[in-house]
């Protein structure tokens, strides 16, 4: 490109940086190095008006930045986490009945009854209320009609559709719930509730000692205790 050429580039940046344009703009429609650019319009003093939208522009495009690169970050971290659950499936195979069993045993542990005679699962994860419904019926043997549902719910939270939501989840009849307990929500605290679940913490119960103290007397021998002591 000839002298003439570039002298009409360097009036049209001029011009382009009056209106206020940043330098980024101006690349845009002329294609020459920022430091061209630069070296062309120092001279150029921009109001106070043009200065603030420039300004502003900038603080945008990095808020605007941020964003896509937190927004990329949260992707990379989902598809990490797919492969990572897929590689897990994969490694743990397919679960034989014993498995099962084992794994109830294990859940039992950590969110079932303990006290003598009193057996139940408390969760508020439904995909662990199946299992171990489905766990207490193959398992233990229990029949549907042993069962007894129990709902913990928030307040302003709907008691019925969570009804309805643990019965169809279960098969255990809504008629075999107990009343549901409704937590209300402390007017005075100061505390913010972060985990509000939205069909509440459900439980499974049964009465049936005998059953109950045997899966206590499979968690001894699976974690090697002793019996516990008949009061």
């Amino acid at each position: 490109m000839g002298y003439v050429g570039k002298l009409e580039e360097k009036i049209k940046a001029q011009e382009l940086r009056k209106e206020g344009l940043s330098y980024g703009a101006i690349i845009q429609q002329i294609h020459v190095s920022k430091d061209t650019i630069s070296r062309w319009c120092r001279d150029i003093e921009l109001t106070k008006d043009q200065k603030r939208k420039l300004l502003e522009n900038k603080m945008f495009g990095q808020r605007k930045g941020s964003i896509i690169a937190a927004d990329n970050k949260r992707r990379a971290r989902l598809i990490r986490t797919e492969i990572i659950f897929k590689d897990a499936k994969k490694e743990l195979g397919g679960l034989s009945k014993r498995d099962r069993f084992i794994a109830g045993v294990a859940l039992y542990a950590g969110e079932g009854y303990k006290n003598d005679g009193k057996g139940g699962f408390s969760n508020s994860d439904p995909i662990l209320i199946k299992f171990m419904s489905r766990w207490f019926q193959e398992s233990c043997h229990l029949p549907l009609s042993k069962f007894r549902g129990s709902i913990w719910i928030h307040e302003g939270l709907d008691g019925v559709v969570a009804k309805q939501f643990w019965s169809q989840l279960t098969n255990i009849p809504e008629k075999q719930f107990h009343k549901i307990y409704i937590a209300k929500d402390k007017k005075d605290s100061k505390k913010i509730r972060k985990n509000i679940h939205q069909y509440g913490v459900f439980a499974i119960r049964f009465s049936d000692s005998d059953k109950q103290r045997r899966i206590m007397g499979w968690i001894s021998a699976l974690v090697g205790g002793k019996m516990p002591k008949a009061h």
